[in-house]
């Protein structure tokens, strides 16, 4: 190969940097939004040059670069998918077994339980029925032989009062 289209040749390499860097930063930018990300994607990207440059053309030296640096920013993206769904995973199974959040679940359960025996009987059987039982607004009406409205009535107060009882929990 001529020793001035080698891409192996320090002159021939610093061209291709100076003449790509710029350009392939900035596609990669705009895909990761990103500056410090698109600098090291960048970088790898002539790392690999460097590392494949006795078998890239000074040619073919752009279209290396592009396909590199998309690929990798690539890989990045799926590496943190990865990483966040097993997080996610994983923080999921830990919060709830660790014993300060059982102790806490316990307490709020308590408590919740507290305030719903607070309420009156009709809105708890209200409550219960709509929250606990899963049955729509019509179905409490008929099982109570009271009105739609009345059941959007108690519903509203029980909630309120939950809510008030819970805010200072």
């Amino acid at each position: 190969m001529n020793n001035k289209n080698n891409v192996c040749n320090e002159a021939v390499y610093s061209d291709i940097y100076a003449k790509y860097a710029k350009s392939i930063w900035n596609f990669i930018y705009f895909k990761c939004g990103n500056e410090e990300e698109a600098n090291d994607l960048v970088q790898e990207a002539f790392i690999k040059l460097w590392i494949h440059c006795s078998s890239v053309t000074k040619e073919k030296a752009k279209s290396f670069l592009y396909t590199v640096v998309n690929n990798t920013f690539l890989n990045v993206v799926a590496h943190k998918k990865v990483i966040l769904k097993h997080h996610s995973q994983y923080k999921h199974k830990i919060n709830k077994e660790t014993p300060q959040y059982i102790i806490e679940e316990k307490e709020f359960m308590e408590k919740l339980q507290n305030a719903i025996n607070d309420l009156s009987e009709t809105q708890r059987t209200t409550f219960l029925l709509s929250r606990i039982e899963g049955k729509k607004y019509r179905e409490i009406a008929e099982i109570l032989s009271i009105s739609i409205k009345t059941v959007e009535k108690r519903m509203s107060q029980a909630l309120a009062s939950l809510r008030k009882e819970i805010e200072n929990l």
